[in-house]
């Protein structure tokens, strides 16, 4: 376990970033970021749950959806933090801050049914586009162009995964009750 002693950089902190955009400036995307990382987090591991827990008729298709869902938030998570260290910050990694920061909330370890399941995560990639679209905001107001562009290519993303659970969730189906 590491004591800090020889951090090269510690958790909380901005260094000035190659790309020339103001340390406080950066500081406010970065926290922005990092909130959005932890949010991205909070949903992986949520969809991971529901693909790991899908039973019934469409389980094959949902389990397949809902793996490719939390690998495409996992990738953009990636990119997020990649950006805030580009910026001179430093990405929330560890699960426990990851909770403290992110603007969202995990449901639980309770299992429940896939229409349960999919409401909860329909209504998180809601939270979370709500708040992406106002980072967006950010970025551009602060100068920050490309992060408003790798947000705007995570926003879409995230919006096509919960228009493509809003149609799993939609009454009309060829399954029998």
């Amino acid at each position: 376990m590491s004591t800090g002693k020889n951090a090269r950089q510690q958790a909380g902190t901005i260094e000035e970033n190659a790309l020339r955009i103001d340390t406080e400036k950066a500081e406010q995307i970065i926290e922005a970021l990092n909130r959005d990382l932890a949010s991205a987090y909070v949903l992986y591991h949520q969809l991971r749950k529901h693909h790991w827990n899908v039973e019934g008729a469409e389980s094959g298709d949902l389990h397949a959806f809902l793996g490719e869902a939390a690998a495409r938030i996992e990738e953009q998570a990636d990119v997020i933090a990649e950006r805030i260290q580009t910026l001179g910050g430093v990405p929330v990694a560890g699960p426990a801050e990851q909770e403290k920061r992110a603007y969202v909330e995990f449901e639980g370890e309770d299992v429940y049914d896939i229409r349960s399941s999919l409401e909860n995560d329909l209504e998180t990639f809601g939270d979370i586009i709500e708040n992406v679209r106002e980072h967006v905001g950010l970025a551009d107001d602060l100068g920050d162009y490309g992060t408003a562009e790798l947000l705007r290519e995570s926003l879409e993303s995230l919006e096509d995964d919960a228009h493509e659970i809003d149609h799993y969730l939609e009454d009309d189906t060829l399954v029998q009750r």
